[in-house]
């Protein structure tokens, strides 16, 4: 072959090859997260948002190189398994569930391959069958784990420490929520004994009931209120604290947005490191981490945040050594 002849062959390979055409040169596939929460749009905003810029953090930006689809189900958890099984179709590389037990169940029911990452809420994940372990996950899910149901002996023990002379508690909780149940059927009678109180459960089972239940109080008043955490009563957060409020009841909650709209105390782990968290494990996982060896977290960090305006309306004096512990108070 001549000089000429190898030339023109190098130029033609050369153009085949850099031709924006060719499948080398074909820009990336730009990751699509699926997110599913179990609350609706406007409530789940602090969160979904917190999460993005975590991720943005991390170099990931939206319209450049990731992309989200996002499903709400408004606090009805008959949609889960619909919502779940939509990211699935969209094809989505990795989903994010923002909720607790129930909506990660639909997500694994949904997808036995598509990496699924925890935001924390729900029960002992080895416990529900989500993962065989917390340090060896063995499947596609991965994430976090916050302590809801944990973390409710040491609720219990602050709304005493904070408002001593109560005798009753209502405990307002999901009856189709597992970790509901047994966070208020179980854990929280077991804690109340030794500090001499009464649990009085309060079931609900749709948001139909929050109303009833709330205004059936006056029947056998309680001395103070606690809220256990799912889909459907943080999607009524705000009716629910505002009850609080309005009938000068010592309240606690498993979610801060409780307090942020009025309720007296929240005590649980800390959910901005969370968020980081959860956007270390999508990137990760972007970057082909399996989540089977991606060990569940565990929170390092609590906070207790209390309202001390609301502790004013309701004309309660909250101990100086309780307010010391604060790591943030609402004035």
């Amino acid at each position: 072959m001549t000089a000429s002849r190898k030339f023109l062959s190098f130029v033609i390979y050369a153009l085949i090859v850099l031709s924006p055409s060719a499948e080398a040169q074909q820009p990336g596939k730009v990751p699509l997260i699926g997110y599913l929460s179990s609350r609706d749009r406007a409530n789940d905003a602090s969160r979904s948002e917190a999460i993005r810029l975590a991720l943005r953090d991390l170099g990931y930006v939206e319209g450049q190189n990731i992309a989200y689809e996002a499903r709400y189900a408004n606090g009805k958890r008959q949609q889960f398994p619909d919502l779940a099984a939509e990211l699935v179709r969209a094809k989505v590389d990795v989903i994010v569930v923002a909720g607790g037990d129930l909506p990660v169940q639909a997500a694994k029911d949904a997808t036995k391959t598509i990496p699924i990452v925890m935001t924390g809420g729900g029960p002992d994940p080895v416990g529900a069958g989500f993962v065989q372990s917390l340090a060896r996950p063995g499947g596609n899910i991965t994430g976090l784990t916050l302590l809801v149901v944990d973390l409710a002996g040491k609720r219990l023990e602050l709304l005493r420490e904070t408002a001593p002379r109560i005798n009753r508690v209502a405990a307002l909780y999901d009856a189709k929520t597992p970790a509901s149940v047994i966070e208020v059927t179980e854990t929280l009678p077991a804690v109340a004994r030794p500090l001499s109180l009464l649990i009085q459960p309060w079931e609900i089972r749709e948001t139909e009931d929050i109303d009833g239940k709330l205004n059936a109080q006056t029947k056998e008043r309680p001395d103070a209120l606690y809220v256990s955490t799912s889909a459907l009563l943080n999607t009524n957060q705000k009716r629910i604290a505002n009850f609080g409020l309005k009938n000068r009841l010592p309240s606690i909650f498993g979610r801060k947005e409780y307090v942020e709209n009025g309720g007296l105390m929240y005590y649980g782990a800390d959910v901005s490191e969370g968020y980081h968290r959860v956007a270390w494990y999508v990137d990760r996982i972007l970057k082909g981490a399996k989540p089977a060896d991606l060990p569940v977290e565990q929170p390092s960090k609590f906070e207790l945040v209390i309202n001390l305006k609301t502790a004013q309306q309701i004309r309660l004096a909250v101990p100086q050594h309780v307010l010391a512990r604060a790591d943030r108070v609402i004035k």
